[in-house]
């Protein structure tokens, strides 16, 4: 089975203290430096919304708005708040303010990408590929991998192992160390009976994550790609680890339906 969770990647601004803004200080830097306010306190609602406090996110971004309205960075993060939110109607609104951000500054990647994350999430597949084409395609965007990423997790979505397996790969040009593209890459490569391909791949993730630090869906790929190769002392170790682990997962009981299964290809 395909993950489908797409990557929420709030808006990286510098870090700032959420204790240390009063008011007071943040109408004089309005007045001020109306710009640097709008960062400011955009910047405060994405550690807001890190730390689950969602009401004093949309505090700060008021204020934010106060000082500039049409910002692209303020209404992105507003348009991230209420998909936090995830009410009907706030989701609805989301739709708007991550529009507005785009339509202020449409070269903002960061915009495109969280746009394409909440489109993902409404099943909007076109629209989600078609933002995150773009973000992956911005040269200079840090988090331009990540978009990759979603992209590739899309396609997954739609079916398209193809595009998929080639968006993955793509994501690791941009960055060698993506994990989520390795063990994707793994994955497909495992289900296409191409178990020579697979094995580096997965041997990579684990080298950068660790073996202690594997996944319930991480070990089972493990399982998986050991019995192919009749590796059965290696399966032994991924079988006991995910049983210590994750007794309870699908990825276990998914092993203890298959454990006397004759089948070429464990799924």
């Amino acid at each position: 089975m395909y993950a489908k969770m797409i990557t929420l990647a709030v808006i990286g601004f510098f870090t700032w203290s959420i204790q240390g803004c009063h008011s007071s200080a943040a109408n004089t830097l309005v007045k001020r430096d109306p710009e640097k306010a709008v960062k400011v306190r955009t910047q405060l609602a994405a550690e807001y919304i890190r730390a689950g406090d969602l009401d004093a996110a949309k505090r700060a971004l008021d204020q934010a708005f106060t000082a500039d309205s049409k910002d692209s960075g303020a209404n992105m993060m507003m348009g991230v708040l209420l998909q936090q939110e995830g009410s009907p109607t706030s989701l609805e609104q989301a739709d708007r303010y991550f529009k507005r951000a785009i339509g202020s500054d449409p070269k903002n990647a960061q915009a495109r990408n969280n746009y394409g994350t909440y489109l993902f999430q409404q099943q909007r597949y076109p629209e989600a590929i078609a933002q995150f084409k773009i973000a992956g395609a911005a040269l200079g965007y840090d988090q331009r991998y990540v978009a990759l990423e979603n992209l590739g997790r899309v396609y997954l979505s739609l079916d398209d192992v193809t595009l998929a397996e080639k968006t993955f790969k793509q994501a690791l040009q941009v960055n060698r160390d993506s994990s989520i593209s390795m063990l994707q890459l793994a994955e497909l490569l495992y289900l296409q009976q191409k178990f020579s391909e697979a094995g580096p791949f997965y041997t990579q993730f684990v080298r950068l994550t660790g073996v202690k630090n594997q996944s319930a869906a991480a070990l089972w790929l493990g399982i998986r790609l050991a019995r192919a190769n009749g590796d059965e002392m290696g399966m032994q170790v991924l079988i006991n680890q995910l049983r210590a682990l994750f007794p309870d997962s699908q990825e276990y009981q998914r092993f203890l339906q298959l454990q006397y299964s004759t089948e070429a290809v464990w799924k």
